[in-house]
């Protein structure tokens, strides 16, 4: 398996449908344990068409490949100039436990600190237990919830406490 990052329209292409079978699943966990719903076509969005979101000199934007196949996607973020956010970590379920999930969170912790974050953070949703031990296993603790979480714009205000009560927040010094 290769890290290849997002930077023609086929990467693109590619990453869309990842992060697009990624957020549906997260948004049908999240109806169905907590209640919550989210805008993914706004998310998915807000993901490829900013340019600056997830690619440098702040960002970075990564598939995950396996032969001919992209089978996995990872995003860093800016939150600020000292901290860094990892966001859409997404291996298809056919090739979880192969090593691509520890691939790339392990890259995006390598780009975070070449780019100079001082801490990199991740929110998850509690049932997403497998990638919560990957985190702790590759450095990150749990924090209380964070300003400026990713998923702030794309749920209904009214649901902030609901939301914060069904995620994971991490961090991890570098």
């Amino acid at each position: 398996m290769t890290i290849v990052p997002v930077t023609s329209e086929v990467h693109r292409s590619s990453a869309r449908g990842l992060i697009s079978e990624y957020l549906h699943g997260i948004a049908e966990g999240a109806q169905r344990e907590y209640g919550l719903t989210f805008d993914v076509e706004a998310m998915i969005l807000s993901d490829l068409a900013d340019r600056q979101k997830f690619h440098p000199p702040h960002g970075r934007f990564y598939l995950v490949q396996d032969k001919e196949t992209f089978v996995g996607v990872g995003c860093l973020k800016r939150l600020d100039p000292q901290t860094g956010e990892i966001q859409r970590m997404y291996v298809r379920p056919e090739t979880r436990g192969q090593g691509a999930g520890r691939l790339i969170v392990e890259r995006l912790i390598a780009d975070a600190r070449a780019i100079g974050y001082r801490k990199l953070r991740l929110e998850s949703l509690k049932f997403l237990a497998a990638a919560h031990a990957l985190y702790r296993s590759a450095g990150f603790v749990e924090i209380d919830a964070y300003a400026g979480n990713s998923m702030e714009k794309y749920r209904a205000p009214e649901a902030a406490e609901a939301y914060r009560s069904s995620v994971v927040f991490m961090e991890m010094s570098l």
